[in-house]
């Protein structure tokens, strides 16, 4: 039945689009050559053949069907209500990122602005300026080595719980639920699994319907996605005060978690974040974290599995580190240091299976790109070809 209902507004945001044509729809500049596509419908462009390959579970369909039709290094489109570019492959990627704060900047979906009403107070580009200060403090070498032991005391109670006697085993769905474990733990000290569980299925409905269609209506996903957010952030916010109220007595530690830091770090001018900025970007760092980690976690295990001379060079590796520890005695720093083959391997795999899919990008003035024009304020989003070839033709 909500399928339904979703259809149906589906439609209906049609016939209105099209009734808007003539109101709305501006041929390009003369002059300009634009890269080959097609924009779609008027308004709301590709969106929705956008997501309904996600949908479909071939989220890459969506892309190869126009780098196939158009061309493999950029093709124009129009999603989430917004003219836009895609970059395609390694090139493509290279241009954005070497061109950051120079022909592109930062840009997020309106309906991120909508899920996190404090970032509407300035631009996403602004809030994701001010995390990138804050953040190096904290990520640090030096900072996470006090977190080895916690992350091997969980990847054990993990283990233990879900994979061992298993005679099979859904490995992306657990690498999501050690992962998430993890980031409450280290983010904001939450240990409790069932705490954690509490968090899990509200944030998976928040991840999935914060890049659609910002259509604010019951039954879509982006109505599930507000609703979840406001209990996330409620919960969040009860546990900020108890944390500001365990710091000014000195119950909690100022390092303790990325929550004590953001809590005690101000800005350039002095200021101090207040409750609900602090929830919205506690929250952030979970979207960002969700499916990124726990992919790369995912494709090392499947090529583990499928290169047994890589993982006997891993086991090899990780057993004799296992053999120089006492019992019940947790990994540390020292230990990491040691696991050179074994990190080798996990950044190879994510060279080829990037657990990024892409990100956004905005135009901030007009420039060339193979022989065509991105015209200024157009969005950019690049295209990683092989992390879908591989996530969903191999695995």
């Amino acid at each position: 039945m909500e399928v339904f209902y979703v259809s149906l507004l589906c439609l209906f945001v049609l016939l209105v689009s099209l009734s808007l044509h003539f109101t709305f729809y501006k041929k390009p500049t003369s002059g300009k050559t634009l890269p080959p596509g097609k924009t779609g419908w008027p308004v709301i462009g590709e969106s929705l053949e956008f997501m309904s390959t996600g949908w479909k579970g071939h989220p890459e369909k969506f892309f190869f069907d126009r780098m196939a039709k158009y061309s493999s290094q950029v093709f124009k489109t129009s999603l989430f209500l917004e003219p836009a570019a895609v970059f395609c492959g390694a090139a493509g990627n290279k241009f954005l990122f070497s061109n950051e704060n120079k022909l592109v900047q930062v840009w997020f979906p309106s309906s991120v602005n909508k899920v996190f009403p404090s970032s509407t107070q300035t631009s996403s580009r602004e809030e994701a300026t001010k995390m990138r200060k804050m953040l190096p403090n904290f990520l640090k070498a030096e900072a996470l080595q006090r977190y080895i032991g916690m992350m091997d005391q969980i990847a054990q109670k993990h283990f233990a719980a879900g994979w061992e006697n298993k005679d099979e085993v859904n490995v992306f769905s657990l690498s999501k639920n050690y992962t998430f474990w993890l980031a409450c733990r280290v983010f904001v000290s939450i240990e409790d699994p069932h705490q954690v569980d509490k968090f899990a299925d509200p944030f998976s409905l928040l991840a999935s319907g914060i890049l659609t269609v910002p259509i604010d209506f019951p039954g879509t996903p982006f109505n599930r996605a507000i609703k979840a957010s406001n209990f996330i952030r409620k919960e969040l916010q009860a546990i900020i005060k108890q944390r500001r109220s365990d710091l000014a007595e000195g119950k909690a530690s100022p390092t303790q978690d990325i929550l004590s830091h953001m809590l005690l770090t101000s800005d350039d001018n002095g200021k101090f974040m207040n409750e609900l900025d602090i929830a919205d970007k506690i929250l952030g760092l979970l979207i960002g974290g969700h499916d990124t980690a726990s992919s790369a976690c995912t494709f090392i295990v499947k090529y583990l599995a499928e290169l047994p001379q890589i993982y006997d060079g891993v086991y090899k590796e990780q057993v004799e580190i296992a053999k120089s520890k006492a019992p019940g005695e947790l990994l540390n720093w020292d230990d990491i240091q040691k696991m050179k083959y074994s990190w080798n391997v996990a950044c190879e795999v994510m060279r080829l299976a990037p657990p990024l899919q892409g990100a956004f990008r905005e135009a901030i003035t007009d420039f060339m790109y193979n022989g065509f024009s991105i015209p200024k304020g157009w969005k950019v989003t690049f295209f990683k070809v092989f992390f879908f070839f591989v996530l969903f033709t191999l695995f």
